[in-house]
């Protein structure tokens, strides 16, 4: 159950109420997509970093180390020591980018593992199940995710398709949560609005999967090669027709201005491997910019990665140190930054619902416009 607090124009702030307890929002999920955090952090390390959704995906954990043998062992909770709330992504993404791979159907889609080459075939009913087996907290609906750019009309029939589907989803999950051996029968689902960059599109496929009455909603098929003034146009057009009573999500966004731009549009809920992946090969966030901790400036800067920071790295560790961890590619060096980049994004979204419930946001989204995204 969703219950919205206050609201600052358009942005929100509510908590979510799931089994696995409480989600305060606007938030951001960690993405752990093998059940793990690149990096070597930690499902305790999170918990300092104030994460509070650990996001998971389904076909990775289908292909290894198996879904059944997650559920055998007690889902991915009693797995990976985290007792949060998660949310699983469908696959479907992960699916339709292995575009020479894959035969789609009306069933669903034939691939082949990208570890092993073995076929595999993901319906909407086999991703309900894979996702039942994980005992997520949400479970993301199948659907079609489209090329960006594509055609009107192969959009407007994927659109179609992806409402199909995602009935389909809707009536498995019920099936599966009422079954006696389900690790998690409160699991929750969430659908996936789609219509590529046409506004038309968009804002009637959100109409039509808003009467099914699902417990969230998200905005797909954007953050793929569409420019950013495409995709805020794009949430601007679907948001007044998303239920207000229900979390908003937009997948695979972004950096933090993009999140502090979706906020102001009305969206909840947000994830992206870009604070780990970028942290890995040095990029580090900061309330000034980003940073290049590799560059030789850095050598011998002896404050923290971002002095306003109070994550485990920014209290214990220099610039200067976590330079030299890099350059000599050890392996502390990536866990560091990623603990911070994390942590950045974290205290981000704390910072926001802050704002939010202070009347502040807008002067607080003013003042980081041009500044967080900027390269020092």
């Amino acid at each position: 159950m969703y219950h919205l607090h206050c609201q600052s124009g358009r942005a929100r702030r509510g908590t979510f109420h799931t089994v696995h307890g409480d989600i305060e929002m606007p938030a951001f999920m960690n993405v752990g997509t093998a059940a793990a955090i690149k990096g070597a952090v930690s499902s305790v390390d999170l918990i300092e970093m104030k994460t509070q959704v650990f996001l998971c995906n389904t076909y990775h954990l289908h292909v290894r180390p198996g879904d059944l043998l997650i559920h055998e062992l007690g889902g991915l909770q009693q797995f990976m020591n985290w007792h949060g709330p998660i949310l699983t992504d469908s696959g479907g993404f992960q699916v339709f980018s292995l575009a020479g791979l894959r035969t789609i159907r009306e069933d669903g889609v034939t691939f082949a593992s990208h570890v092993d080459g073995r076929k595999i075939f993901m319906g909407p009913e086999e991703s309900m199940r894979i996702q039942s087996h994980l005992a997520s907290t949400i479970a993301m609906a199948f659907d079609e995710c489209v090329a960006n750019p594509s055609t009107y009309d192969y959009s407007a029939a994927s659109c179609q398709r992806t409402t199909r589907w995602l009935m389909r989803c809707q009536a498995e999950m019920a099936r599966l949560n009422a079954q006696p051996d389900t690790l998690n029968p409160h699991q929750l689902l969430f659908g996936i609005n789609q219509g590529c960059t046409y506004d038309n599109l968009r804002v009637e496929h959100m109409q039509e999967i808003a009467e099914l009455g699902l417990d969230g909603y998200a905005i797909g098929g954007l953050a793929v090669g569409e420019s950013t003034e495409e995709m805020y146009r794009i949430i601007a057009a679907v948001e007044p027709f998303m239920p207000k009573d229900k979390p908003r999500y937009l997948m695979g966004v972004g950096t933090p201005e993009n999140i502090l731009e979706s906020v102001a549009l009305g969206i909840d809920l947000f994830d992206c491997v870009m604070p780990s992946r970028n942290a890995r090969h040095g990029h580090l966030f900061t309330s000034e910019g980003i940073l290049n901790i590799k560059n030789q400036k850095y050598e011998r800067d002896d404050r923290p990665i971002d002095p306003t920071c109070n994550c485990p790295t920014c209290r214990h560790y220099s610039r200067a140190y976590i330079r030299h961890l890099f350059k000599a590619e050890e392996m502390l060096g990536a866990r560091l930054a990623v603990t911070h980049n994390l942590s950045f994004y974290n205290h981000l979204m704390q910072q926001i619902r802050d704002h939010l419930e202070a009347g502040s946001f807008d002067a607080f989204l003013q003042a980081n416009r041009g500044r967080l995204d900027r390269r020092i």
